[in-house]
């Protein structure tokens, strides 16, 4: 672990706060730019026992040095082990937050070898099996981590409408930081 400077990570978002008063980059009003308390590093087990899963080693160190969700790209990052406080609201994040955590759901062999750009014919569903919902960025437009196959620990953007199911980038620390860089 160790990959992540906690306190450099929570300073810059203090940054990005105190720039964005009024929330108007895309999604602060959602995650308002906090960050929760790091998990301890038996529920993050117990989940990957749970699952049968091993979660790529940046998403699990920042997890469990950094924090579990929400400040972060989209409308924030989604928690790991419970659901958002606010879940219940009507949110389509959250239909597939416990969609992902149905049994046997995050092992299953990730289905694509190569990315599917354009309109998907195929019910997304079929597709984010082996993925874990990272983010959700409005319009049924989500970030997804690999987490079986060849590709596990890539973040993925599935847009059923228009997008595709594409490599967003290469990997979560990568993802995570381009967010922290000001636009």
């Amino acid at each position: 672990m160790g990959s992540w400077n906690e306190s450099a990570i929570r300073a810059r978002i203090r940054q990005m706060a105190a720039r964005d008063p009024k929330r108007a980059r895309f999604g602060a009003d959602t995650h308002r730019y906090e960050l929760a308390p790091p998990l301890p590093q038996a529920q993050i087990r117990a989940f990957e026992e749970a699952h049968g899963i091993e979660l790529p080693s940046a998403y699990r160190s920042f997890v469990a040095e950094v924090g579990n969700g929400p400040a972060g790209p989209g409308h924030g990052l989604m928690p790991l082990t419970a659901p958002r406080p606010q879940a219940g609201e009507e949110w389509a994040a959250d239909d597939e937050w416990e969609q992902d955590r149905l049994p046997g759901r995050l092992a299953t062999p990730f289905p694509l070898t190569e990315p599917l750009p354009g309109r998907i014919g195929t019910p997304a569903d079929e597709l984010t099996p082996g993925t874990l919902m990272l983010a959700e960025e409005g319009c049924g437009i989500f970030l997804r981590l690999i987490l079986t196959g060849p590709r596990a620990g890539q973040v993925w953007q599935i847009d059923p409408d228009w997008g595709g199911f594409v490599l967003a980038s290469p990997g979560f620390h990568t993802w995570y930081t381009q967010w922290l860089t000001p636009p």
